[in-house]
């Protein structure tokens, strides 16, 4: 039984889809590879959304992380899953929806154990209407310059999400050093 009604696409090595899964049984200590994407909202002066998981977040609780992230369902296109999310999690129309990273995966393991296995495609965006975020999903947000959201990550890479830590020199590689 789908206890979220929502659910994740799983995927092979090569990003092609076997199956699907409840997304609230997907992510354990052995989690199986499956699509998601990652998504970062500037503002019309160029400043970046970044947002700090909710508490009851299952991985990286409280951790400061790029805009927003989430899952494609079934036969959605991942554009289509953006602007989903993006209205679900921080009650935010989007703008300028432009793919910047397509091949972008990752595993990370948190302190608790659980796995994130992805294949997740990093867009950008530009918001068009006020943040508003979920408190089940955000417990803060704030808009940050992208030099100093970069000086900070490298810095302190332990304060952030791994998936911002390994996306920020992606998407910017002449702000961190080789």
């Amino acid at each position: 039984m789908n206890r979220t009604g929502e659910f994740v696409v799983l995927a092979d090595p090569d990003g092609t889809p076997i199956g699907t899964q409840d997304k609230a049984t997907v992510h354990t200590t052995s989690t199986p590879l499956h699509l998601a994407f990652s998504t970062h909202v500037f503002d019309g002066d160029g400043r970046i959304l970044v947002t700090r998981r909710a508490l009851t977040k299952l991985t990286w609780p409280g951790v400061w992380t790029n805009s927003f992230c989430g899952h494609p369902g079934p036969g959605e296109a991942t554009e289509d899953a953006v602007v989903r999310r993006a209205e679900r999690e921080l009650g935010l129309q989007l703008t300028g929806i432009e793919l910047r990273l397509p091949d972008f995966r990752y595993r990370a393991v948190d302190a608790s154990g659980v796995v994130e296995n992805e294949i997740c495609p990093v867009y950008t965006a530009v918001a068009a209407s006020p943040v508003v975020p979920r408190d089940d999903e955000v417990m803060e947000w704030q808009w940050a310059d992208p030099e100093q959201l970069t000086a900070a990550v490298a810095a302190t890479p332990w304060a952030f999400s791994p998936w911002l830590t390994l996306q920020l020199p992606l998407l910017y590689p002449a702000r961190f050093p080789g």
